[in-house]
């Protein structure tokens, strides 16, 4: 199983190609548009055998694309529409799991002070009994970092950290890089000018069982020259590779 987590920085339809290059069972696409949208710009049929999207603006929300023997779903009762840019999806396959998709909109969408609960806080929450119910993955774009935390600020990167762990949980990047959070070497988006000398982030996660860690096989962070250096994104897909 092979799933990659990207912000593509929109156009996905002409972005395919890098997409599919790293041959993904599972793509986690923050600011895409609809699939319908995608579909209806490529000159084939669409190479995903299914796909799930949320979001307001359908030329930019959140894409969960299955490929391969893959399959997923995401019934409207499970899904809080208040939490717009999150999907609670069910993964089944090979490798069956639950899956938290993530775009999150830390700076907008409802929430208007830094100090206020953002939406992965609330998703912690609301979707506890999700996240308990299977083995529970968390990916995506969390636009966070403990750098930005402030003492008692419930969006602190760094709580929910804390709460993904007491859920038997940890950043996938860290577990095996051994960095702390704040410290990470590797970023995964390229800030403003999208200069490798410029403004970096380490952004992007995945999170995911303690007790699956033997399961991986391959975890990588996209470099700079293939996918900011040549325009496609401003930030660095992560790929994971996991052992049924």
């Amino acid at each position: 199983m092979r799933l990659v987590a990207w912000n593509c920085a929109m156009a996905l339809h002409r972005k395919l190609p890098a997409l599919l290059a790293l041959a993904p069972d599972l793509a986690v696409i923050s600011e895409c548009a609809h699939p319908d949208i995608i579909a209806a710009r490529l000159a084939g049929p669409p190479p995903w055998r299914q796909a799930i999207w949320v979001g307001g603006n359908r030329q930019k929300g959140l894409g969960v694309f299955a490929f391969g023997d893959t399959s997923i779903d995401m019934s409207r009762r499970r899904h809080d529409p208040a939490l717009r840019f999150i999907a609670p999806v069910a993964v089944s396959g090979p490798l069956p799991f639950h899956l938290l998709a993530v775009w999150a909109q830390n700076a907008n969408d409802g929430i208007r002070r830094k100090d206020q609960p953002g939406p992965v806080s609330h998703a912690l929450r609301r979707y506890r009994r999700f996240m308990a119910a299977a083995p529970c993955l968390l990916a995506g774009d969390f636009n966070n970092n403990v750098i930005w935390d402030r003492p008692g600020w419930p969006m602190n990167h760094a709580a929910h950290v804390a709460t993904l762990a007491r859920r038997g949980l940890v950043s996938l990047y860290h577990a095996r890089s051994g960095e702390a959070d704040g410290r990470e070497t590797t970023p995964t988006h390229y800030w403003r000018d999208r200069r490798i000398d410029g403004p970096t982030y380490h952004i992007d996660y995945i999170f995911m069982p303690v007790a699956w860690l033997p399961r991986v096989r391959g975890f990588e962070i996209g470099g700079f020259h293939d996918w900011c250096g040549n325009g496609l994104s401003d930030h660095m897909p992560l790929t994971l590779d996991l052992a049924p």
